[in-house]
């Protein structure tokens, strides 16, 4: 768990510097590749998890599946409108790859690791309940992401147009969809390979990194003046990650 470790303290340390960087408002222009590699570091922390989890084939088959699967289902919304309604992604988010970010894989690595870690806390036993609690964990993310995202960075551009900042709804029934499919396959997984080994640090970090990409989004809303987001997502992030820890404390 080398790898592990020293991932996780290089993103702390890059954590801790773009929270400066953005507070005070210091990021430069040439440093905006910054934010995508910070992203990728969530997702490949995402992906160790799962590796270690699951162990290295299974692990990296499950992580795979969930970088490529997520990764071709933004590529059909951005092109055909598919799932999530109308949208095209700009180059403020580059590398781009087939026009999508190749950062929004290791996005949904992250929402994926963290997201089951907390629904599994509060369903045991795994099952459809553990399912549409992962999603909506993926749902309560994508409330503070997509506003920040969209509004204040111009990493994409909606369309269509929703209730919710001009977001389209059919967004956030797509993520819950595709998180809840996804989950579903993680169920599986477990029920087919269980796993009897206890990596509580690992959970630890997940848990971690729910709250830390979630307050980070948050902090860009706030200075953002997007106080509706920031406020409903932090009552729900913090409503989500309390249940959890009652059920079965980290």
């Amino acid at each position: 768990m080398v790898w592990d470790t020293r991932i996780f303290r290089l993103f702390i340390v890059w954590y801790c510097i773009g929270i400066i960087l953005l507070s005070f408002d210091l990021l430069p222009p040439w440093l905006e590749w910054a934010n995508a590699f910070f992203l990728m570091l969530a997702g490949t922390l995402g992906f160790l998890y799962f590796f270690r989890k699951f162990g290295k084939t299974a692990g990296s088959i499950l992580g795979i599946v969930i970088f490529v699967v997520t990764f071709i289902v933004e590529g059909a919304g951005a092109s055909v409108d598919f799932l999530f309604g109308s949208y095209d992604y700009t180059e403020r988010f580059a590398p781009n790859l087939f026009g999508v970010p190749i950062a929004i894989g290791f996005a949904w690595l992250m929402v994926m690791a963290t997201t089951h870690v907390l629904a599994l806390s509060i369903f045991p036993q795994g099952g459809w309940k553990y399912a549409a609690a992962g999603g909506l964990g993926a749902v309560i993310m994508d409330l503070i992401i997509d506003p920040v995202a969209y509004l204040l960075k111009g990493y994409w551009i909606w369309e269509d147009s929703g209730f919710y900042y001009d977001i389209p709804w059919t967004n956030f029934t797509g993520w819950f969809i595709l998180a809840f499919i996804l989950h579903l396959l993680i169920d599986r997984l477990m029920k087919r390979q269980p796993d009897t080994k206890s990596y509580g640090l690992l959970e630890k970090r997940m848990v971690l990194l729910y709250i830390l990409i979630t307050a980070m989004f948050v902090l860009l809303a706030v200075l953002g003046g997007l106080w509706l987001a920031a406020v409903l997502t932090t009552l729900l992030s913090a409503l989500f990650v309390a249940l959890a820890q009652k059920r079965r404390p980290l």
